[in-house]
């Protein structure tokens, strides 16, 4: 077993946990002391054991409320994996003629050759 100081809310604790859980340890240990530290600088010296009623108490219920957001979330996601594949839609995409660019090259060869007579005629 291994023995690690924790402390929460200023005050030290050695608590006993197995080995390898030392950061899982320290992690909750940590929470717990975010709850309590704004209880001691709110309230000041508070008795040990209602310091670490309150910030329990505090972080269950950030818990509860965490796990009502995870239970939304899991019905809605199991509504959307429960829903019915859309049809397929059809998607029409225009496609250019392929007579369309021969006729446009035909309209600005005309259009050149009307620039250029102009062009002639105006010289003269």
């Amino acid at each position: 077993m291994a023995e690690l100081e924790i402390t929460i809310g200023g005050r030290n604790f050695m608590v006993a946990c197995q080995e390898g859980e030392e950061h899982f340890l320290q992690t909750a240990a940590s929470m717990l002391n975010s709850e309590a530290d704004p209880l001691v600088s709110q309230m000041g010296r508070l008795p040990e054991g209602r310091m670490l009623l309150m910030a329990g108490l505090m972080l269950a219920d950030r818990t509860a409320s965490v796990e009502d957001q995870n239970r939304v979330l899991k019905a809605r996601v199991e509504e959307l994996e429960n829903k019915p594949t859309p049809e397929p839609q059809q998607i029409e995409i225009p496609v250019i003629p392929p007579q369309i660019p021969e006729t446009m090259a035909e309209i600005a060869a005309r259009a050149e050759a009307l620039a250029d007579k102009v062009e002639e005629k105006t010289k003269a």
